[in-house]
C-alpha cells in the first residue's frame, strides 16, 4: 500500500518536471490585528510554476480564519491576504517569503493594515533602521543569571571572548546576516550591543513601503532562526528592569533628495525644529513602554523633552557628523524609536513630518 502511494507521487512529479512545472512553496506572512504591537503571522501556500521572475502580480491572493488573530468575529471571518513583496527563503528549498497586507472583503484596507497608511511613496526617501534585538531564553536575557545581574556593562559592546558573548548570539547574528543579503534585504552592518545577549543589525531601504517590509521580513527570518535554538526575540524598548541597563532601541535614519543632493544647514534644522512641533504624534508610533527607555540616560532623550544636535547621542534627533561636514548628501537620525515599533507607522509619521518643510528659505 506504502508502495503504491510513493509510486503515485513519484509518477506524479515527473508529470510535472516534463511540462516543466515545480511545486514551490510560498510562505504568506502578514501582520495580526494585536496591540499595542501586532505579531507576525505565517502560512505556507504550494504553487505549481514553471518559472518565477519576482513578480508579485503573479502571486494569488489567499485568505485565512481571521477570527484567530483579532482580526475579524467568528461569524465573519474571511479577510484577504494582499501580496506587496516577495523575497527568497533561503532556509526552505525552492521556497519564497511573501509579505501581505491584510484586506477586507469588500477591498478596503482592514483597520490594523498599517502599511496602508504610508500615504506618499514615490522613492523620495530612503531609511535605514538600526533593528536593535535581545535574545531571551526563559524571559530574561541569554546567560543572565537566575538571580541578580550580570557584571556591568562595558564588556559587550561590538565584544569578543566567549566567557563574555559565547557562540551562540555570534552564529546566529551571522546566520541571519546571510539569509537576509540572500533574499535581497540590504543589510548594513551588524554588531554586539551593550546589553549582553543583545545585538543590532542595520538595514538599509529606498522607498517607504519597502523600507517597512524590509524590517518586517528581516524579523520574521531572526524569529524562525531563533527558534532552532530554542530562544525567543525580545523587542521590549525596556527588556531588563529596573537596573542600570540599556534599553532596545530602532534608531530611524533618513533622507530625502533634498537632503542627499540638493539644500544646506538651513533645512536640515528646519526638517530638526519641525520633528519638535509634533512629539506626541510620533511617540504615538515610535513603540509602545517605551517611557521605560526614555529617560535620559544610557544614550536617550528624556521622553518628555526634545532636543536635536550634532553628535550627540543623548538626544532626540542626532545630526551625525558626515552630515555636518557639507550639510548635503546625508541623512538624520531619530534616536526615540524603541525596538518593537511598527516601521510602517514610523516611516508613515517621518514623510508627513517632513514633508511640511518647504525648500526654500
Amino acid at each position: 500500500m506504502k508502495y503504491t502511494v510513493w509510486k503515485k507521487v513519484f509518477f506524479a512529479f515527473n508529470w510535472l518536471c516534463i511540462m516543466n512545472m515545480l511545486p514551490m512553496k510560498f510562505e504568506y506572512i502578514r501582520l495580526d490585528g494585536y496591540t499595542p504591537e501586532p505579531n507576525i503571522r505565517g502560512k505556507t501556500k504550494t504553487i505549481l510554476m514553471d518559472t518565477y521572475a519576482w513578480d508579485v502580480s503573479e502571486l494569488p491572493t489567499w485568505n485565512f480564519d481571521w477570527s484567530s488573530t483579532q482580526q475579524a468575529s467568528g461569524w465573519s471571518s474571511d479577510c484577504v491576504l494582499k501580496p506587496v513583496r516577495v523575497y527568497k527563503d533561503a532556509a526552505r528549498t525552492n521556497a519564497w517569503i511573501v509579505m501581505c497586507e491584510v484586506w477586507n472583503a469588500d477591498w478596503t484596507p482592514h483597520v490594523s493594515n498599517s502599511r496602508s497608511t504610508i500615504e506618499s511613496d514615490d522613492g523620495d526617501f530612503w531609511f535605514g533602521f538600526e533593528q536593535e534585538y535581545v535574545m531571551e531564553k526563559n524571559g530574561k536575557p541569554i546567560w543572565f543569571p537566575e538571580k541578580g545581574n550580570p557584571d556591568p556593562q562595558g564588556k559587550y559592546y561590538c565584544g569578543v571572548w566567549y566567557s563574555r558573548m559565547s557562540h551562540i548570539p555570534r552564529r546566529i547574528a551571522d546566520k541571519h546576516f546571510d539569509l537576509c543579503w540572500e533574499a535581497w534585504i540590504y543589510i548594513d552592518g551588524i554588531n554586539a550591543e551593550v546589553l549582553k545577549g543583545q545585538r543590532e543589525y542595520g538595514v538599509l531601504s529606498k522607498w517607504a513601503k519597502k523600507a517597512g517590509d524590509d524590517v518586517w521580513v528581516s524579523r520574521y527570518i531572526l524569529m524562525r532562526l531563533m527558534e532552532e535554538y530554542e530562544l525567543d526575540l525580545n523587542l521590549n524598548p525596556k527588556p531588563v528592569r529596573p537596573g542600570d541597563r540599556n534599553g532596545t532601541g530602532m534608531h530611524c535614519n533618513f533622507s530625502n533628495k533634498y537632503m542627499r543632493e540638493i539644500w544646506g544647514e538651513w533645512y536640515f534644522t528646519h526638517v530638526c525644529k519641525r520633528f519638535g512641533d509634533y512629539i506626541p504624534e510620533h511617540m504615538a508610533v515610535y513603540g509602545s513602554e517605551n517611557e521605560y527607555r526614555l529617560t535620559g540616560k544610557h544614550e536617550t532623550q528624556s521622553i518628555d523633552e526634545y532636543s536635536f544636535g550634532v553628535s550627540d547621542r543623548g538626544a532626540s534627533i542626532r545630526i551625525p557628523l558626515t552630515t555636518v561636514q557639507d550639510w548635503r548628501k546625508w541623512r538624520l537620525e531619530d534616536r526615540r524609536v524603541a525596538a518593537n515599533a511598527d516601521p510602517y507607522k514610523v516611516v508613515a509619521r517621518v514623510v508627513k513630518t517632513v514633508q511640511e518643510v518647504k525648500y526654500e528659505n
